[in-house]
């Protein structure tokens, strides 16, 4: 595309930038730019986030110590291990704890694919409002246009749900469920108890972020279709008597 417009932007016909805001008033402008915002927030929901699970341990010279394990995006959670519960670790009966499970390929899709969204609106803002006369005379650019529309709908659809699947996933791993798992709290004399962990609100936010992007591409669809010259074919065959 970017080759296309340089070489569109030279030509004497249509050479020059006509900066124009109207087109953020029609649905195709105003949708592009929600598609801005809203992939600013999707992966800044997942990609800031940073939490912490924490357990009471109880043990050889200790009562209900405080241990914890840090954990963030991108969520390799099985590199993550608890902090022991004192130096002697439980008379050496304290092991490193590690937490469960590896989500960076799924945390990693979704804010991959949001910060590559993020970039594609901006070059296609700059193209809508200052280069609209370009846009609609060179029938290339509505196809592609049409193209990165569809697919990245489809994208939004695919990382959106195993973001949602892992986010689950994780929140099982670092969850009350994780204390059975761990060999240590076994020991004669030890016992443990999950205090708590690090509120997900903002990640459930993120997986909502998801799926009003994969609404908004959707819905583009149809608005950036109308542009092209195959929707301009369809009315004229449509009106042929």
């Amino acid at each position: 595309w970017c080759g296309s417009l340089q070489a569109a932007l030279v030509s004497p016909r249509m050479a020059g930038l006509r900066v124009d805001f109207g087109l953020l008033l029609e649905p195709l402008g105003f949708i592009k730019a929600l598609e801005w915002i809203f992939s600013i927030f999707a992966f800044a929901t997942c990609g800031g986030f940073q939490g912490e699970t924490t357990l009471l341990v109880s043990c050889q010279g200790v009562v209900n110590k405080t241990v914890t394990a840090a954990f963030a995006y991108p969520f390799r959670l099985n590199t993550v291990v608890f902090s022991a519960p004192d130096p002697k670790r439980c008379g050496g009966t304290w092991t490193d704890v590690y937490l469960v499970g590896n989500f960076s390929s799924s945390a990693q899709f979704f804010v991959m694919l949001a910060v590559l969204v993020f970039l594609y609106c901006i070059a296609a803002l700059v193209v809508y409002i200052g280069y609209k006369h370009v846009y609609r005379q060179n029938s290339k650019f509505p196809l592609t246009d049409l193209a990165i529309t569809i697919i990245t709908a489809f994208l939004w659809l695919v990382s959106t749900s195993a973001w949602a699947k892992a986010l689950a996933d994780i929140k099982m791993s670092t969850g009350a469920s994780i204390i059975p798992g761990i060999e240590s709290c076994k020991a004669p004399g030890t016992t443990c108890h999950f205090a708590s962990v690090t509120s997900m609100r903002t990640l459930n936010v993120s997986v909502v972020f998801g799926l009003l992007n994969m609404v908004l591409w959707g819905g583009n669809i149809w608005f950036v279709y109308k542009d092209t010259n195959l929707h301009n074919q369809s009315n004229r065959i449509s009106q042929t008597p």
